[in-house]
Formats: C-alpha cells, structure tokens, sequence
C-alpha cells in the first residue's frame, strides 16, 4: 500500500503543507508564521537570532494586558436561569448551583482567562469538547489546519507526553486493539526510546526533547481506509485518530502507530473570533499582528539608540602637531596610571567629540511609533490608568475613558456571545443532567440573595402556620402573623450566609434553561452607577413630594428605569422606592398654621 494512502502519510502531507502560505487577496498569509511572530513579539524576542546587544522595548506586551483586562468576561456575568414561567422561581437554585458546584468542578475561570487570551494574541481561540468540560487548544500545537477556514477542514494537533502521561491515557482506551490500536502503549514508549537511540533514516524518525513521546490527535472527514485497510469504498467518514510516527520492526512500510481511532459524530471544536473575522483567513486580525510594524520600528531605533550610546561613551583622544603620527602609535590611555606624565615631545592631544547629537531624533521617533501603537490597540494614556495632564476636568477625562472603551466593549460582546453558544451546546445540557439527579451543596449567600431566601422562607412558614391554626379552629391575626414572621426571621439570620442547598431528585424535571452572558457587569461600570444614583437620591431625598409627583407623569418611570439599568443596576432593586418615598412624607413634621399679626395700633 503506498504511505500517501494511510494516515501516517496524509499528517505527513499535511504537516508539510502548513507551512506554506496561502493567497489572501493579492498577498500571502502563514498562519503557522502568524503564531511564531505573534508570540515572541508578546515574550519580548524577535524572530531572528537574539544577541547580546539586541536591544528591545516591548510596547507589544502591555497593551495586550490591558486588552486582557478590558476584554475580560468573568463567570458572574453568567446568568443562568429557568425559561418556563412555571418553574421560574427555581432560578434561584440553578444559578447557585452554576456558580458554586459547576463553575469550580470544571474551572471555567481558567477557561474564560485561556481563551480570551488567545483570541486577544492571535485573533481566535479554539476550544475542544471533552467528556465532562472544555478546554483551550494552544494555538502553537496546531501541526496542520485549513488556514483559510479553520472548522471546514481536518484539524491535526501535537502533542508531547512524559511516559507516565502517556500511560494515564489508558484509562480512556488508547492502545487497547479494540480501538483500532496497533500498538500498546507499554510498546510505544519502549519502541520511541529505541529509535531516539538509533540513528533510523530521516522520515522514520521522530525527533522528541527528553524521553517526550510525539502524539498526534487528528479530527476530520477522512478516507474510511485510513481505518480500514481493507476498505476499497473511496468513501469518507468524520473520525478521530491518536497517532504516533514511529516505526515497528515488520511494518509493512507504514511509517507510523495507531493507539486510538473511533467515529465522531460531532466537531468537538469551536473557535472564537476577535473581531467578525478575516474574509481568508483562519483568525481574525490579531491584537499583537497590529503592532508588528511599530514593535519592529521600535526595535529597530532602539538598536540604533545602543550603538549611539556606545559611540558616546567612548573617550577618543586626537594627536595633533609635527609628532602626531609618532604619538598615536605608541600612547594608549587604556593603560596608564592615576597621575602618569606622558612625554608627548612636539606634539599635544584633545579629546574628540562623541556627543550623540541625533539621539533626540531617535527619541522622538520611539515616541511616535509608541503613541500610534496606542491608538491601533485602543490604549490611549487614560484607559491605562495614567495620571492626566493638569487641569484636565473630570468630566472630559471620563469622556476619554468611555469613547476609548467602546471599541473593548463591542469586541467583548463578540466574546459573550461565543461563551453563550458554548453554554447552549455543551454546558447547559451537563447541568441539567445533574441538577436533575438531585444535589445538596454549601453556598455563601450575598445580602440580597439572603434576603431573598428569607421572604420565601418566611411566606412559606407562615402560610403553613395559618393552615395549621385554621384547622385547629383558631383564628389568625395579624399581629399574631406579624410577630411570628419576625421570629422566623431572627431564627434564620442567626445561622449566618453559608447554607446547605438541596435540589431534590427530578426537580428540574422538564425545566428548560436559558443563559444570558452580561458585558455591562456592576464592577464594570461601578464609577458611572455611582454617579447616577448618587444624582437619583439626591432629587429624591431633597424633594420626596415632587420625586413622587415626577414619578407619576407618563413615560417618567420608565426613564428613571431606564437610567437604573443603563448605570449597571437592576431596576427591580428600586420597585419599592415609591414606598420609601411615603415613609419620608408621613415623618415630615405637620405645617404649623400661621397665627395672625396682633393688631396695630391705629395712629391719627
């Protein structure tokens, strides 16, 4: 069988092919060059040999940092909650149970920071399924892909195993002959160190640092003979396959090892975009590729700025007169002592002028290529947190921070939508499955979660105890109903904000979950809520009367509620303002009616 026709021989195409560029338009993109120049761009290197005096000044890397943070989606944004108006109020318990249980059991912290990583770096992330989670594929592991679309064709990914990792794997079926393997894994691992030892013909031989085993992990639509010899068909079927190059004694010229091979009936890949993508290409435009030109100006001047500094730190000393040529031959001030006299005979010696005079040049070049860098990376000095120049008002420098934001925020909308899809499709359905088996678990409660408990609580109770006394024949009242609530209430904060909760078996039975991920966290905006509200009860607090009456024009309410919600603020937080606002006016002294003048006397 010719090798092209295995498995083995079509990474080997493939690996080879991923090297080369492709047409984008009228130029040529390598996204494996894309990766390479990317990260050492990022880790302050350069992509040629690094000496001594290769200078370089990062101005790639903190505005990444700061894309990182303003482009940053954190797990309690997630909102997760029970869409049936029936089983509504059981969202209290799936959101505790999300964050508490099955955002810890499956790190998705981890997982939000890796991705938004590198879709920030590279201008995509790619994401695997696994059985239970997900996890973030390093870009720089990708051996082949479809550059041009990265999810429309086979995906190879590299990887490199101690012997003890490799040996972990057989839990999970690899190098057991029921899955296609042609090999154990006790043979693979002896088998790599005995062609490290040997010198085989190059294309045989898997060249691995230490005793790191090369493992291939191949996800396509593939020839059904890649798996089946035998297979005649020319067919094609999605499938996965655990490989390794390394070659066994009676091969039968192939050129590699199977420890694992099974049909897959779904892409377990998804990438997400930095921006809406690159018509061609298979990321998006990068936070670091923006800065390529500037990073390589930068370097460049500052190359230059060294070799002018050492030029400066010289001290060159000119003979000059009849003797010159005599003197400049036998004297060298490298080595002469503190106070030695020089015999110059009929000559004298100055010292020449190194002064760099275009350093300021050079300066102000690094500058330029600094601020524009900014600019393409929407970093401007404000968003950084730098101190503004004096007598910048406030309200302009707020301005600044908004307008220079917008751009973070559209690309973590973008972001949030992608974890949205990844919640619909894979972590939805494992919390369903779980919650519905039942589930007791140790929470800690905020104040308005706590509150929240404590009405239910308290309604349930109560409710209960009013039954029970009308069955009795007893006839409830109020102030038997309100001194009971208060009860309850006391015996219920006494046991603190930790608290087990239970999800009972089959709860969740038939209950279908929505998710929505927020970009407009509290945290997010806590400077501008602060500003409104405090604006808000301000007015309230100065003019109950009128903040009522206001309230009461049409179209109001729903403007203050809409300024509560734009300020970062969930409007249900404020429905019982109205209340509060009767309060004020009951406690507002009576108005004392005014005694009349006493009467004046009259004058003729």
């Amino acid at each position: 069988m010719n090798n092209e026709d295995t498995i083995f021989g079509f990474i080997k195409e493939q690996e080879s092919n991923y090297t080369r560029p492709v047409p984008v338009g009228k130029k040529e993109w390598s996204m494996k060059d894309h990766i390479e120049r990317s990260t050492v761009y990022r880790d302050s290197d350069i992509v040629g040999t690094k000496t001594k005096f290769t200078f370089i000044k990062n101005i790639t890397r903190p505005i990444l940092n700061l894309q990182y943070r303003t482009e940053d989606i954190d797990v309690k944004d997630v909102q997760i909650y029970v869409d049936d108006k029936e089983k509504y109020h059981l969202s209290f318990l799936v959101k505790k149970y999300h964050d508490d249980v099955f955002v810890q059991e499956n790190d998705l912290d981890t997982f939000f920071d890796k991705l938004n990583q590198s879709r920030v770096d590279y201008g995509g992330g790619l994401s695997k399924k696994l059985s239970t989670s997900r996890e973030v594929v390093p870009l720089q592991s990708i051996a082949f892909c479809d550059q041009t679309d990265m999810l429309s064709g086979p995906i190879g990914i590299k990887h490199y195993y101690s012997p003890d990792q490799l040996l972990a794997m057989e839990s999970k079926g690899w190098g057991n002959e029921a899955n296609g393997a042609t090999i154990s894994i006790k043979d693979l691992i002896k088998l790599s160190r005995e062609e490290k030892k040997s010198n085989n013909t190059e294309g045989q031989k898997a060249s691995t640092p230490g005793r790191y085993i090369e493992i291939y992990e191949v996800h396509g639509n593939l020839p059904k003979k890649y798996a089946d010899r035998e297979d005649t068909s020319s067919e094609y079927e999605t499938r996965l396959f655990i490989v390794a190059l390394y070659s066994k004694e009676n091969n039968n010229g192939q050129t590699g090892v199977v420890l694992y091979t099974a049909p897959e009936t779904e892409n377990p890949f998804k990438l997400a975009q930095r921006g809406v993508g690159t018509f061609g290409r298979a990321l998006d435009f990068g936070g670091a590729e923006e800065l390529f030109d500037d990073q390589l100006s930068t370097n460049y001047a500052e190359i230059l700025k060294l070799q002018m500094l050492q030029s400066a730190s010289k001290t060159i000393l000119g003979a000059i007169g009849p003797n010159s040529a005599a003197i400049a031959n036998k004297n060298n001030t490298n080595n002469l002592e503190n106070n030695e006299i020089l015999d110059l005979g009929d000559g004298d010696l100055k010292q020449i002028d190194t002064f760099p005079r275009n350093f300021q040049l050079f300066n102000n070049y690094s500058a330029e290529k600094d601020d524009h860098a900014k600019n393409m990376g929407a970093a401007q000095d404000p968003i950084q947190g730098a101190a503004p120049s004096s007598g910048t008002p406030f309200a302009s420098l707020q301005a600044q921070i908004q307008q220079g934001m917008g751009l973070h925020d559209y690309r973590r909308g973008i972001f949030a939508k992608h974890l949205e899809e990844i919640y619909k499709d894979d972590y939805i359905p494992q919390i369903i499955k779980a919650i519905t088996k039942g589930r007791t678990f140790l929470s800690e409660l905020s104040l308005e979660e706590l509150q929240y408990v404590t009405d239910c609580i308290v309604r349930n109770k109560t409710n209960e105890r009013i039954k029970e006394m009308v069955l009795a024949g007893e006839t409830p009242t109020q102030e038997s109903i309100d001194l009971y609530k208060e009860l309850i209430k006391e015996d219920f904060k006494k046991k603190g904000n930790k608290h087990f909760i239970e999800i009972l078996a089959g709860e969740f039975r038939g209950a279908k979950l929505g998710v929505k991920v927020s970009i407009a966290g509290k945290s997010k905006n806590l400077g501008k809520a602060t500003d409104a509200l405090v604006n808000i009860f301000r007015f309230a607090f100065s003019n109950p009367q009128g903040f009522m009456a206001t309230m009461q024009i049409p179209g109001m309410s729903g403007a203050f509620n809409g300024i509560v919600e734009y300020a970062g603020l969930s409007p249900i937080n404020f429905s019982d303002i109205s209340k509060a606002q009767e309060v004020m006016a009951q406690s507002q002294p009576a108005p004392q009616a005014s005694l009349p003048a006493p009467e004046q006397p009259a004058y003729a």
